[in-house]
């Protein structure tokens, strides 16, 4: 009985020893994360950084070469239309005269005062000879009554009296001539600073704001004499925004006018809008990567009610969500399964414990899922990211959470 004993135990410890290294060499499951194919909705879309802009921006330039004054308006600033004063335009000073055009200048005062005394001259002596004429013409007029002077002399008188009337007028008109070529001699005289006469006061000329809205910019605040066409403030309505993204030129292909999108990634909800214009020519852009690529602007209309407090500004940064497609009821499965064998689409099924590669048909796709086409059965179990240890029929198991 002993000895029995004693073999028994033997034959235990063995098998015991024996299960041990079965249990250490044997194949352990592979642990892998599962997934289930499953129906939804699925929409694919293009991504892509836009640009936040005022759909209408009045640029106000300056009409003609003029000083402005400081300005009154910061950016930010609320402007009514036709009301709110942008800027305001006066004469602008006269230039510095050097020493020796200055000296030219007065000669030409000092001439211009001669000609005045001489046409002052010119208007006394036919005050004089206007004088006497009339005198003239009253004496002949008297003796004309009495018959002492023939008809024919009264007229002469009378002729002389119109004749020596139109050389005060023309005495006059020269004298005015030369006050005025004076005025003007002593007017290019002036330098900066000078006092100009009353009579020459200065004309100022507001501009007004075209369009309701805010400032979005004032290239000069200060005071400075400005040429033609000088920018001066920029105004846009910040009730009428619009999104403008640049898409690759084979992307914009795919969109289409009308097409839907979302507006994310500017700090507030997601916002609808609609594509309005595919502009139809496109332009180079040198990406990050130093790469020559044709652009092209899609223009979106935000088409969701804009909170007066929290709404995107002018040339704010923003994602474009453009919607190519969209199903609602759709076979998906997660792209983070999906490999390339060849020239096909695969994934690990998983059957009674153990991989099995699968050919699949594939048709749209988003950033997580892909539609389905063909290739498992509904509710199928397949392995996501399946690392290199797991092959066709190698045994997994599901990894446990947190594991």
């Amino acid at each position: 009985m002993g000895r029995w004993l004693k073999v028994l135990l033997v034959f235990l410890g063995a098998a015991a020893v024996g299960f041990a290294f079965y249990e250490t060499l044997r194949p352990k499951p592979t642990s892998v994360d599962l997934a289930t194919v499953e129906n939804g909705p699925l929409t694919v879309t293009i991504d892509e950084e836009g640009m936040v802009e005022f759909r209408e921006i009045y640029a106000i330039s300056a009409p003609f070469p003029a000083k402005i004054e400081r300005s009154s308006l910061h950016v930010g600033d609320t402007v009514i239309a036709n009301r709110t004063q942008v800027a305001t335009l006066r004469p602008s000073d006269p230039t510095f005269i050097d020493a020796r055009s200055e000296s030219e200048l007065r000669a030409a005062i000092d001439a211009a005062n001669a000609a005045v005394a001489l046409a002052e001259a010119d208007l006394n002596h036919a005050q004089a000879d206007l004088r006497q004429s009339e005198s003239e013409l009253n004496r002949v007029e008297t003796l004309r009554k009495t018959g002492t002077l023939s008809a024919k002399a009264l007229e002469l008188a009378a002729t002389d009296v119109d004749r020596q009337r139109a050389q005060l007028r023309g005495a006059e008109a020269q004298l005015a001539i030369r006050q005025s070529e004076l005025a003007s001699a002593r007017a290019r005289l002036l330098q900066p600073g000078d006092p100009l006469d009353a009579s020459n006061s200065c004309h100022c000329v507001p501009l007004f704001s075209p369009s309701d809205g805010v400032v979005l910019s004032v290239p000069l605040e200060s005071e400075t004499v400005v040429p033609t066409g000088t920018p001066l403030a920029e105004i846009g309505d910040p009730t009428r925004l619009e999104v403008v993204v640049d898409l690759l030129s084979a992307d914009a292909v795919a969109v289409r006018e009308g097409a839907d999108a979302s507006i994310t990634g500017w700090g507030g909800p997601d916002l609808q809008a609609r594509i309005r214009r595919i502009e139809p020519t496109a332009f180079t852009k040198v990406s990050a990567l130093g790469i020559e690529e044709q652009r092209v602007n899609v223009r979106l209309d935000i088409v969701s009610p804009l909170d007066g407090k929290k709404r995107p500004g002018h040339r704010y940064r923003v994602v474009a969500r453009i919607v190519l497609w969209h199903g609602e009821d759709v076979r998906r499965l997660p792209l983070g399964a999906l490999f390339r064998m060849g020239n096909q689409w695969s994934v690990y099924a998983v059957e009674d414990g153990r991989a099995v590669l699968t050919e699949v048909t594939i048709g749209h796709r988003d950033t997580a899922a892909a539609e389905l086409i063909d290739g498992l059965k509904p509710d199928a179990k397949i392995i996501l990211f399946p690392s290199d240890t797991v092959g066709d029929g190698v045994a997994v198991t599901p990894r446990q959470s947190g594991s």
